[in-house]
């Protein structure tokens, strides 16, 4: 095989695989600029709209770590297509069933099909391509994937202009059922050992992780110290150390844990975790400031967020390729760096900002994103055998995944706390049954206004003011969270390998035990 130049077959799994993760990112946040057009539609309540969201990020979290292992056992292609059909009939439920209830159910199965996907997508990419060009296989895949959020939010924006809420999910479906019979084209791969399932290693990493996200989700609505909140926490993490000790013990674990004591595995792992814990968090908030402070329709707002994806994508190609040079450290922990400085400028947008004012942070943003989003997935895929690979994309998929359901948690804990707080004084001013909406959220603020009239004016600009400063919160904490963790990887992560003619041998050895078939 010509390790310099891609193959027609190697360009299209890579077209493929590219496009089927972009699929399942972007319906993480495809719903977030219809779900007002939902809640009127189908009579959802706010908790109801919650879990119409987040049930798809649930499921998908807590199983993609056991999809990633069978993608290894049973096959990444079979598990690919699977998983897309599994994704598209749910999508397409809500056609047909639209009662709230029938939507996070069908949300959830989508999220099964999306956690069967995932890892498939990246172990196939390792897996069919030489170690030359792995690295940028790699950077344009994750490129891809950093952008899936931007691209749901634009997409859903476009079909929202002409069409109504159902035009989204019957668009993931057809994309789904293309990719799917795409899919049934590319090469098979699969770990030629076949190990066994490790069950009880799947079933305690799911609760860990479930329950974690869980009560992430549930902890902006009742509050961090919540006695329910705490107890789901608790058992989360009480699940996380017996996954650890049955991990430790069975001859062929789900996950080998020693891997977290590879510097590059950990600090790769780490750094996806904070990149979608940072990134999707400021993504709630900013679509919630360009339509509810500048006023812009779904479609505009969705428009507006897109340029992030240029720098991204670009950087993203090239930054594996100084990652090798220079090592994991400077690449994450500069990309870290400007994250957190793009982070700091976002909370300095006032009430009278505009949307230049916006761009370029968000400019700033994405440069560092593409700077150390690609060089931590090559990070966790290189620390391990190939035939693992499956496992490996899994455990960056799930780092993905509990990572933006954290930030979005946080971001709204301090978002509404520091909202709550301004808001106050004006309260004790408005009518009994106004109080209640008005202390929610700026959105029902305005909508409270929209009924009074132009004498609600004072109301819509103290809301409006209360918003910016909970939103200033957040981004500040999000901000200095991204500089804690550069400087954490910075201590941590390896820096420029001592010769790159001695790589690990580990996964060199393991590529024999490697079988590709039509």
């Amino acid at each position: 095989m010509d390790s310099t130049r891609l193959s027609a077959a190697q360009r299209w799994m890579l077209g493929l695989s590219c496009s089927a993760v972009a699929l399942v990112v972007a319906s993480m946040a495809a719903l977030y600029t219809a779900l007002p057009e939902i809640a009127t539609a189908t009579g959802a309540s706010q908790q109801q709209l919650t879990w119409i969201v987040d049930g798809y990020t649930l499921a998908l979290a807590c199983l993609v770590l056991p999809a990633g292992a069978l993608g290894d056992r049973y096959g990444r292609r079979v598990v690919l297509v699977v998983g897309l059909f599994v994704f598209a009939v749910a999508s397409a439920t809500p056609l047909v069933f639209d009662s709230p209830t029938w939507l996070i159910g069908s949300r959830a199965v989508a999220g099964v099909g999306a956690a069967l996907v995932m890892p498939s997508t990246l172990s196939l990419l390792t897996a069919g391509f030489p170690e030359s060009r792995r690295g940028n296989a790699v950077g344009l895949w994750a490129g891809v994937a950093g952008a899936g959020a931007v691209l749901g939010i634009v997409g859903s924006g476009l079909l929202l202009e002409r069409w109504s809420w159902v035009s989204i999910f019957l668009a993931m479906a057809v994309a789904g059922v293309v990719l799917m019979i795409a899919g049934c084209t590319i090469p098979e791969s699969v770990d030629q050992e076949r190990p066994a399932m490790d069950l009880w290693g799947a079933v305690t990493s799911a609760a860990a992780v479930g329950s974690i996200v869980v009560a992430a989700i549930e902890a902006p609505a009742r509050g961090w110290l919540d006695p329910l909140v705490i107890v789901i926490f608790v058992g989360g993490v009480l699940a996380a150390v017996v996954f650890t000790v049955i991990e430790l013990r069975v001859a062929q674990p789900l996950l080998d844990v020693r891997l977290f004591g590879r510097r590059g595995f950990a600090a790769g792992t780490m750094s996806v975790t904070v990149q979608f814990l940072v990134t999707f968090g400021v993504f709630m908030l900013l679509v919630q400031f360009l339509q509810l402070i500048l006023g812009y329709r779904p479609l505009i707002s969705a428009l507006a967020m897109a340029p992030m994806v240029v720098p991204l994508v670009a950087i993203s190609a090239v930054a594996p390729w100084v990652a090798e040079r220079v090592g994991l450290r400077l690449p994450t922990f500069a990309g870290l760096v400007v994250l957190g400085v793009g982070l700091i400028a976002v909370s300095r947008l006032t009430v009278d900002s505009s949307y230049l004012d916006l761009l370029w942070p968000l400019l700033v943003m994405s440069t560092g994103l593409g700077l150390c989003t690609a060089p931590a997935t090559a990070a966790i895929i290189a620390g391990t055998p190939v035939e693992k690979h499956g496992v490996a994309a899994a455990v960056n998929d799930a780092a993905r995944e509990i990572g933006a359901a954290i930030g979005i948690a946080v971001a709204g804990s301090i978002l509404a706390a520091g909202y709550t707080d301004r808001i106050g004084p004006a309260l004790p001013r408005l009518p009994e049954a106004a109080r209640g909406p008005v202390s929610d959220s700026l959105a029902a603020a305005l909508q409270v206004a929209d009924r009074v009239g132009p004498q609600a004016q004072p109301l819509v600009e103290f809301a409006k003011a209360a918003f910016i400063h909970g939103a200033q919160q957040s981004c500040l904490a999000l901000g200095y969270l991204a500089f804690g963790a550069a400087v954490l990887v910075g201590i941590w992560a390896p820096g420029r390998p001592r010769s790159s003619a001695d790589p690990d041998p580990t996964p060199e050895r393991a590529s024999t035990r490697l079988t590709t078939k039509r």
